[in-house]
């Protein structure tokens, strides 16, 4: 790129078009974000088509020393390339889901141009306070979405979303000012890499939990979620779903576990628990649910859950799937939304019950939903399917159980997704209104025709999107192998992988080789 800002510009498009929005009548505000989200998308392609596999782990970086320590730092790398990438493609979708949105509405873009600007800003922060500030910073434009542009609800809806989300961050803050002064240095590439002492990790490591286990959200701290969905508009809900629910993730994947590896191994006990509970449990509550919003909020717990048990399987294929299971979730829980949104927006209510038979007269939005309903239940040939399956192949070599647990939640899945179908897009139209609703716009075609052709892509050839990422996963890898013996604490005794690795120095070799031969 020859020493071009692209990660600078990428921030200041969405920036600079807030502020206009604020300053323009509403259609003019429309065309502005519509037009700036569609800029960043582009230099998102730019981006991943500039990424060099195989090059330096850190790419596209600038540096500029602020004040006191604090550093204006920007770099990717191939996780964090693909996270950003998938902001900028469901940014555009969701300025097209907005035209139901008649109040505010330059307000209401310039809230979501901000927010574009801080989750791109959250993936590419190098400095640990400039990641803290934006990390925290999403929170304010997301409440106002809720807040002013929500359902009935929306001010208990706002508010629990908001406290819940910044209090476990306040506890991350304080371990950050102790990381600093213990390393001497707000660096995060250099923090990686720094051996905290065992002890000290123990603390650290709950103190981030606390911040990322809200935002995932992990099960029993994720009764934020289901209210903050059914409130938000279609794409508040698109966004919340896609992009910040990946944080969480982001965040194990860029702190817990490679700065506090002993940490992680010492407590993956505590993460396979909530993790299985929250995939049997927020399953179960999905298939009695009457509201639609509702019903694909409790899936999404429990797909998360499968992230969180592929990150801490400890290999290189749990890590992988992890990701994958990230980015596909983005797209299908994004999709579903829409889908949602668009029957609501004819009918204007989310009542399962009062659908039925849209098949008949609405066939194209049928198959898309049918399509997203597939990918959801992890369908091979979608990318559901391939994230899945690598986050329970690379669980299933450390544990036995969990494995058997948490592909309970595909069976789950497939029980609440197709029964959410079969009473929405089958039998007896009973409902006149529904019955005469029209079939998908030119709108919703562009909205939901990307993210269809994306999963099949992600589904039919993963290898473009587990290349970028595999030298960062590898070097994650041998980060945690070095937490042997506490690395290997988390197997149980009896397991094959267990029984590998009683030769400490042969567990990662073999799990390597595993994977090489899986790839």
């Amino acid at each position: 790129m020859g020493g071009f800002p692209i990660l600078s510009v990428m921030l200041l498009v969405p920036l600079l078009a807030a502020v206009a929005c604020l300053f323009v009548e509403a259609k003019a505000a429309r065309t502005i974000a519509l037009a700036a989200t569609l800029i960043d998308l582009a230099l998102g392609v730019v981006l991943w088509l500039n990424f060099d596999i195989g090059g330096p782990q850190w790419q596209f970086t600038e540096h500029a020393p602020l004040f006191a320590g604090f550093n204006y730092a920007l770099g990717i790398d191939g996780i964090a390339m693909l996270l950003i990438v998938l902001s900028v493609f469901l940014m555009p979708i969701c300025i097209l889901a907005s035209h139901s949105i008649e109040k505010r509405v330059s307000e209401y873009m310039a809230a979501f141009l901000f927010m574009e600007v801080l989750m791109i800003g959250v993936f590419a922060a190098q400095d640990l306070f400039l990641f803290y500030m934006l990390f925290e910073g999403v929170l304010i434009p997301m409440y106002l979405i809720i807040g002013i542009w929500g359902g009935q609800n929306r001010i208990y809806a706002a508010y629990k979303f908001f406290l819940y989300t910044l209090l476990g961050s306040v506890l991350m803050l304080i371990a950050m000012l102790w990381m600093v002064n213990e390393a001497g240095t707000t660096d995060i590439p250099t923090l990686m890499q720094y051996d905290f002492p065992p002890a000290a990790q123990t603390w650290l490591w709950l103190a981030f939990f606390a911040s990322f286990a809200v935002k995932m959200p992990m099960w029993p701290v994720h009764t934020w979620l289901p209210d903050a969905h059914v409130q938000a508009p279609t794409a508040g809900s698109v966004i919340l779903a896609g992009v910040l629910l990946k944080m969480g993730g982001y965040g194990f994947i860029r702190f817990s576990l490679p700065m506090f590896p002993e940490a992680s191994a010492q407590f993956v006990w505590l993460i396979w628990g909530l993790s299985m509970a929250a995939v049997v449990i927020t399953s179960l509550i999905a298939l009695v649910q009457q509201d639609m919003k509702k019903l694909i909020a409790y899936s999404s717990v429990a797909h998360m859950a499968i992230v969180t048990v592929g990150l801490f399987a400890f290999n290189v294929q749990g890590l992988e799937g992890a990701m994958i299971v990230m980015l596909s979730h983005g797209l299908v829980s994004g999709a579903l939304f829409l889908c949602v949104g668009v029957i609501y927006d004819r009918l204007h209510t989310r009542e399962i019950d009062r659908y039925g038979g849209l098949a008949i007269n609405m066939p194209k939005y049928a198959l898309f939903f049918l399509l997203f309903t597939m990918a959801s239940i992890g369908l091979p040939g979608t990318s559901g399917f391939v994230g899945e399956f690598l986050s329970l192949a690379g669980i299933y070599q450390a544990n036995t159980w969990v494995t058997l647990v948490c592909a309970t939640g595909i069976i789950l899945g497939a029980g609440y997704m197709l029964y959410l179908y079969w009473r929405i897009a089958f039998g007896v139209q009973k409902n006149a209104d529904a019955a005469a609703m029209p079939d998908l716009s030119l709108r919703e075609w562009l909205m939901l025709g990307p993210i269809a052709a994306a999963v099949l892509w992600m589904g039919v050839y993963p290898e473009s999107f587990l290349a970028p990422m595999r030298q960062d996963i590898a070097a994650l890898d041998a980060r945690l192998s070095r937490a042997a013996p506490e690395g290997d604490a988390h197997l149980v005794a009896g397991t094959p992988h267990a029984e590998a690795a009683n030769a400490v120095g042969g567990t990662h070799d073999a799990g390597h080789g595993e994977a090489e031969g899986a790839h």
